[in-house]
């Protein structure tokens, strides 16, 4: 799906997914405090926890990628509290989100 090397975050908190590029960019930098155009990945869940929105910079524009579950929820790790907005997870659990599976124990995720 995507390169091992390219760091994956993932919102811990929900995200209103009806924007697009403008609004994800604008929360990664507020919100998450990154660079949305650094190479990274950047995913936004929805309250209701069945929609996925994933931001990417591509040298030369955004990438917006969404999934919506037709059942079932995305398994979302929670944010211990006071910890920051986001968690760093691997190319492999990206790819296990969104076939509709948790995280996995063994890597799992690092808060950021």
């Amino acid at each position: 799906m995507i390169d091992g090397s390219v760091r994956v975050f993932l919102s811990v908190g929900p995200v209103d997914l009806r924007g697009a590029f403008d609004q994800l960019a604008a929360i990664t930098r507020q919100v998450l405090r990154e660079d949305p155009k650094s190479g990274a990945l950047y995913l936004f869940v929805n309250r209701r926890k069945n929609r996925l929105k994933a931001l990417w910079w591509d040298r030369n524009g955004y990438t917006l990628l969404y999934k919506r579950l037709s059942s079932g929820t995305f398994a979302v790790p929670a944010a211990p509290q006071g910890e920051a907005p986001c968690v760093q997870i691997s190319a492999a659990d990206f790819a296990r989100l969104l076939a509709g599976l948790p995280i996995t124990a063994e890597a799992g995720p690092m808060y950021h």
